[in-house]
């Protein structure tokens, strides 16, 4: 069933994002503006499910590549939302039907809405990950065998290029040199699928959930009861930890923001290490939860999640863990973003607690 994307959605839907967005994806409030300011020039974007699309659509993703932390100084514009889809378009020689997200999160839920209404095209309500992670073969639609290339960058001085690559981890190296060369932001697109291909490897209704959990919160807040139990509740996850940030180590490195946060509670202390997002929880020296599994932090009493550049001493927070989609979880799709891969040698742990025999 289809519905639509006005300027009032817009708000939850990047509210609900930046939790899925397990601390990365991008300002949530950046790309507000963006996807408001699309909507109030080219009018309300129709979202569709995946089961309306034929076999014969071509899907594209659109986001924005780059380091979180930069991200809030050097601004996005629609623009160059628009240059990236008519490059892959012009190499391609198709137009493009169909835009989705490739990760839910903050800036990247929002993007795609931007492109949806300035290209004239349908959403669709689904995305590559159910979450947001930091590189760009990190997605479904990898393990599918669909390709990133041919993709798009264009940036905010009128720059454009497309690559095409052997596979997906090489199309993340290339373009990631490319985007630190171009400011460390850049607009993306890619992943060219069908209809069919869209159908097999995206995650179903991952916009509706963002904003239903954007909607959850403020009706939480209205009724004066606790959004962070209601998220967790609507999610299916857990409650890990409640205290105040003391600490936070930050660098923006080959295009990412990565580092750790400290939190200090009643049970000693939780540590969070992230790379654009969160992909590791401790507490003390026992690991609670690891990526592919969703670590989100929010505010203590209002439930807003908090990005990992929006982290700062002094903040009260409730850590909170949630189950990934399933498929995350193959040995195939744990090679790629469990926390081996980025360099922790621990298994990888369910948002429950429960360790798994790393792959």
């Amino acid at each position: 069933m289809s519905w639509t994307i006005d300027v009032d959605q817009v708000r939850p839907l990047a509210r609900g994002a930046a939790i899925l967005g397990t601390g990365g994806g991008g300002d949530p409030y950046i790309g507000s503006l963006l996807a408001a300011q699309a909507i109030r020039e080219h009018g309300p974007v129709t979202v569709v499910g995946l089961d309306e699309l034929g076999d014969d659509a071509l899907v594209v993703t659109a986001a924005m590549m780059g380091a979180p932390t930069v991200m809030v100084e050097k601004l996005p514009n629609l623009d160059e939302v628009v240059a990236s889809v008519r490059a892959l378009e012009h190499v391609l020689g198709r137009t493009v039907s169909h835009v989705a997200c490739a990760e839910v999160g903050g800036v990247n839920s929002t993007v795609p809405v931007a492109a949806a209404a300035a290209l004239g095209v349908p959403l669709l309500d689904a995305d590559g990950m159910g979450r947001a992670f930091p590189e760009l073969q990190m997605v479904l639609p990898t393990l599918y065998g669909v390709t990133a290339s041919p993709l798009s960058f264009a940036d905010d001085k009128g720059n454009t290029g497309v690559l095409t690559t052997v596979d997906n981890t090489w199309t993340e190296r290339i373009a990631r040199v490319a985007c630190v060369e171009m400011g460390c932001s850049v607009m993306i697109a890619g992943f060219p699928m069908s209809g069919a291909q869209a159908r097999e490897s995206l995650v179903r209704g991952s916009l509706s959930t963002c904003v239903g959990l954007g909607e959850e919160i403020a009706a939480a807040r209205a009724e004066h009861d606790d959004p962070v139990r209601r998220i967790v509740e609507r999610l299916g996850g857990r409650e890990l930890f409640a205290g105040k940030v003391v600490d936070v180590e930050r660098a923006t490195t080959t295009g990412f923001a990565r580092g750790r946060a400290r939190i200090e509670g009643a049970g000693g202390d939780l540590v969070l290490e992230f790379q654009n997002e969160h992909l590791l929880a401790r507490h003390d020296d026992r690991v609670l939860v690891t990526t592919p599994d969703l670590i989100i932090v929010l505010e203590h009493d209002t439930g807003e999640a908090i990005t990992t550049e929006g982290l700062r001493y002094g903040q009260r927070v409730r850590v909170v863990a949630a189950p990934a989609d399933p498929r995350w979880h193959s040995d195939e799709a744990l090679a790629m973003v469990g926390p081996g891969y980025f360099g922790y040698d621990v298994a990888p742990h369910r948002f429950d607690g429960t360790a798994a025999v790393a792959a």
